[in-house]
C-alpha cells in the first residue's frame, strides 16, 4: 500500500513539474509606446513569422478581412483625439483590422478592442475611421510581422506594417500644434478668473496672506459679468477675514439675493446668519 501511495505522489509531482514549463509564443507579444508631440501612443500586437509559408494572398488572402497579426486584437491607444483619413478620433483605444490586396490595404480603426482577431458580427458604426494606402514592395523577406511609428514629427506619424515582402503606411495626424498654441496664448493672457478665484480661496482656508486673497478675488469678480453668488460669497468671507466688513456686507447682499433667484436655500442661509452676525441693517 506504501508502495502504491509513493508511486501515485511520484506521478502527480512529474505532472506538476512538467506544468510549470514555459515555452515560447508562436506569435510573441510587443508592445510599444511613443509620444507624438504632447500625445501618448500606444501599440499592442502579436508578431507572427512566416516559417517557410506563403503570406499575402496564400496564408493571408487577398481581399479578406485580417485580424493584423495574431491572438488578441490588435489596438492602438491615443491619450488625446487624432485625425485619420480625415475623420477625427477620440481618445481611446482602437482595434486595428486591415484588408490586404496586391497593390493596396484598407486599413480600419475599430471603437471595439474587446475582440479575439476580427468581430463575429461586424458593426459598421464601430468603425471610427477606414483608410486606403498603398502597398510597398520590399527588396527582402521580412520574417516576422512588423509593426512600427514612423516618420515621428510634433503632428504626425506614420502606423507602418511589414511582412513578407509588403510595406503600408497610415498617416495619422495629432492637434499638437493646437494644443500648444492654446497653452501659450492663455499663458501670456495672464491668469483666468478661475485661476484668481481658486488662489483666493485657498489662501482664505488655508490661513494664508488675506490681503492678497482679498486682491485676488476681486479680479476673479471683476473679470466675471455675471459673478455667481457662491463667488460672492467667499468674497464676502475673504472681506470679513481682512477687516472689511462694510465690503463683507455688500457682498454677502449680493450673494443673498442672486441665492433667492437661484432657489438656494443653503446659500441663503449662510448669507442670511453671515449679515446677521456681521451686523447689516
Amino acid at each position: 500500500m506504501k508502495k502504491i501511495i509513493l508511486l501515485f505522489s511520484a506521478l502527480m509531482l512529474t505532472v506538476s513539474i512538467q506544468a510549470q514549463v514555459q515555452t515560447p509564443q508562436a506569435s510573441p507579444f510587443q508592445k510599444i509606446e511613443q509620444k507624438v508631440g504632447l500625445t501618448d501612443v500606444t501599440l499592442e500586437y502579436s508578431r507572427p513569422s512566416m516559417k517557410g509559408r506563403a503570406i499575402f494572398g496564400a496564408l493571408v488572402p487577398y481581399d479578406k478581412m485580417w485580424r493584423t497579426g495574431a491572438n488578441a486584437s490588435t489596438k492602438i491607444t491615443f491619450s488625446d483625439g487624432v485625425e485619420i483619413g480625415g475623420k477625427t478620433l477620440k481618445a481611446g483605444t482602437y482595434a486595428v483590422y486591415t484588408t490586404p490586396s496586391a497593390s493596396s490595404w484598407d486599413v480600419y480603426f475599430y471603437s471595439d478592442a474587446s475582440s479575439w482577431g476580427t468581430p463575429e458580427n461586424w458593426d459598421e458604426s464601430k468603425v471610427a475611421a477606414k483608410v486606403t494606402v498603398a502597398a510597398y514592395p520590399l527588396p527582402i523577406d521580412i520574417e516576422t510581422f512588423t509593426m512600427s511609428l514612423d516618420d515621428l514629427t510634433n503632428d504626425s506619424v506614420v502606423l507602418g506594417m511589414m511582412w513578407e515582402k509588403s510595406y503600408v503606411g497610415v498617416p495619422i495626424k495629432f492637434f499638437t500644434d493646437k494644443a500648444v498654441t492654446a497653452g501659450i496664448e492663455k499663458t501670456m493672457n495672464g491668469p483666468s478668473a478661475a485661476d484668481y478665484y481658486a488662489s483666493a480661496v485657498y489662501y482664505l482656508e488655508s490661513g494664508k496672506d488675506i490681503n492678497q486673497a482679498k486682491t485676488w478675488i476681486d479680479k476673479a469678480i471683476d473679470m466675471n459679468k455675471e459673478p455667481a453668488f457662491w463667488q460672492l460669497r467667499q468674497k464676502s468671507l475673504i472681506y470679513a477675514k481682512a477687516g472689511d466688513k462694510k465690503g463683507a456686507i455688500e457682498a454677502a447682499k449680493k450673494s443673498l439675493e442672486l441665492a433667492k433667484t437661484a432657489g438656494n436655500t443653503d446659500y441663503v442661509a449662510l448669507n442670511e446668519k453671515s449679515l446677521k452676525e456681521w451686523g447689516a441693517k
